[in-house]
C-alpha cells in the first residue's frame, strides 16, 4: 500500500504537467484589452484570413462565401455589444454568454443555436484532504449561425485554440461549416470529462484503500475527505447530467444548421457522455457506501471500547464491593480476627477478577 502511494505521488506531477498544458493555454496577451482572442474567415475548410475584425470577417463572408469563427475569453458587456448586433444574437443568449454561470443547454433563437458546455479541469494535489478542490469547473458557449460561429470562453482552462489548429490540420472536415466547428468543442469537452473522470476514479480508489485497511484506519477520520470528494463529484456531476439532453437532440434530431454529416459524428460525442454520467451516477453511490463503511467503522470502534470499559468496571467492581464490606467496621464480620483473613480475602478478590478478566477474553470483549 505505501508503495501504491509513493507510485502515485511520482506520476501525478508528471500527469500534472501532461493535463495542465492540455488544459490550459495562453490565449489572451494581458496587454491587450480586448475580448477576441481570434477572429478568421474559412473558405472550402481553409483559413482565408488573419487578424480581422468581427466585422470585416463578416463582410469577406458575405461577399466572398465561407463562414468566420470568432473566438472571444470573457468579455463584458460592452465588447460584447457590437459582435452581437453584428451578428444579430438575441439579447437573452448575449445575457447568459456575458455574465455566465449557466447549465449546459441547447437553445435556438431565430437562425442561431446557442449552445452552452460545463468544462471541467481535474485540480492535482499530493494528497487528498478534507479542504481539497478536485475539480474546476468553466464554460463554453457557442453562438452557431449559418455562416458563422462565436465561441465564448469563461475561466482558465478550456483553451480552444490547439482545437483551432487542429481543425485547420483537416479542411475536409472544416469545410462542413459551423457545425464541424460545434461538434469539435463538444468532442474536445466530454474528452476533458472522460480524463477528469479516471483521475478522480484513482482518487475514490485510494480513499477506498484508506477506510478498509485495518492498518491505516482513523475511526472516522477519512469522513471529511469522504465527503468533500461527494461535493466535488457533485460538482462534476451537475456539468455532465443536463447536457445529456442537448447531445441527444444534435445527434438524433434533424436541424437546418448542423450538416447531416456532422450530425453522424455527434452520436460518438452522445456515447462518450453518456459513458461520463454513468461512471459520475457510480462514483456518487460508491462514496455513499464508502461513507457508510467509514462511519460504520467508527461505531464499531465506539462499541468496543464501550465493551472494553465495561469490561473493566465489572472486573474493578469486586475489589471496590470486598473493600466496602470489610469497610463497615462492624465487631463481627466474617474472619476479621483470623490472621490469615486478610490474605486470604485478597487472594478471593483476586481469583474472582481473574475469572471475571477470562470470561471477558474469552467471549471478546477484552
Amino acid at each position: 500500500m505505501s508503495m501504491i502511494r509513493d507510485l502515485r505521488a511520482a506520476v501525478r506531477p508528471a500527469l500534472s504537467r501532461a493535463r495542465t498544458a492540455h488544459n490550459y493555454d495562453a490565449t489572451r496577451d494581458p496587454s491587450v484589452t480586448s475580448a477576441v482572442v481570434d477572429c478568421a474567415v474559412y473558405r472550402d475548410g481553409r483559413r482565408v484570413s488573419d487578424h480581422v475584425s468581427p466585422a470585416k470577417a463578416m463582410e469577406r463572408v458575405r461577399a466572398e462565401g465561407g463562414f468566420a469563427w470568432i473566438g472571444l475569453h470573457e468579455p463584458n458587456e460592452r465588447e460584447f455589444a457590437g459582435i452581437a448586433q453584428e451578428f444579430g444574437l438575441h439579447p437573452l443568449a448575449v445575457e447568459d454568454a456575458v455574465q455566465a454561470h449557466q447549465r449546459p443547454k441547447l437553445e435556438r433563437y431565430d437562425d442561431t443555436l446557442f449552445t452552452v458546455f460545463k468544462t471541467i479541469h481535474y485540480v492535482e494535489h499530493a494528497e487528498l484532504t478534507a479542504t481539497s478542490e478536485v475539480v474546476e469547473t468553466g464554460e463554453v458557449m457557442c453562438f452557431t449561425g449559418r455562416n458563422f460561429i462565436v465561441t465564448v470562453r469563461h475561466g482558465g482552462q478550456g483553451s480552444l485554440r490547439a482545437l483551432r489548429h487542429r481543425l485547420q490540420d483537416d479542411p475536409e472536415l472544416l469545410a462542413k461549416g459551423p457545425s464541424a466547428v460545434l461538434h469539435a468543442i463538444a468532442d474536445q469537452v466530454v474528452d476533458g470529462y472522460l480524463a477528469v473522470a479516471d483521475a478522480v476514479q484513482d482518487d475514490i480508489d485510494e480513499v477506498e484503500i484508506d477506510v478498509f485497511s485495518a492498518a491505516t484506519s482513523r475511526r472516522g477520520g477519512d469522513a471529511g475527505r469522504i465527503y468533500q470528494l461527494k461535493r466535488e463529484v457533485l460538482e462534476f456531476k451537475r456539468a455532465v447530467s443536463p447536457l445529456l439532453r442537448p447531445m441527444q437532440l444534435l445527434s438524433e434530431r434533424p436541424m437546418r444548421l448542423v450538416d447531416p454529416d456532422i450530425q453522424k459524428y455527434f452520436r460518438d460525442v452522445a456515447d462518450h457522455l453518456a459513458r461520463v454520467n454513468e461512471q459520475v451516477l457510480s462514483f456518487d453511490d460508491l462514496l455513499n457506501s464508502i461513507l457508510q463503511a467509514n462511519l460504520a467503522q467508527a461505531t464499531v470502534a465506539q462499541n468496543e471500547d464501550m465493551r472494553k470499559i465495561t469490561s473493566w468496571a465489572a472486573i474493578f467492581a469486586v475489589p471496590t464491593m470486598i473493600a466496602g464490606i470489610y469497610g463497615m467496621n462492624f465487631d463481627y464480620m466474617p474472619e476479621l480476627r483470623w490472621k490469615f483473613g486478610y490474605p486470604s480475602v485478597l487472594l478471593v478478590t483476586v481469583g474472582i477478577c481473574f475469572a471475571i478478566h477470562r470470561g471477558f477474553k474469552r467471549n471478546g470483549w477484552l
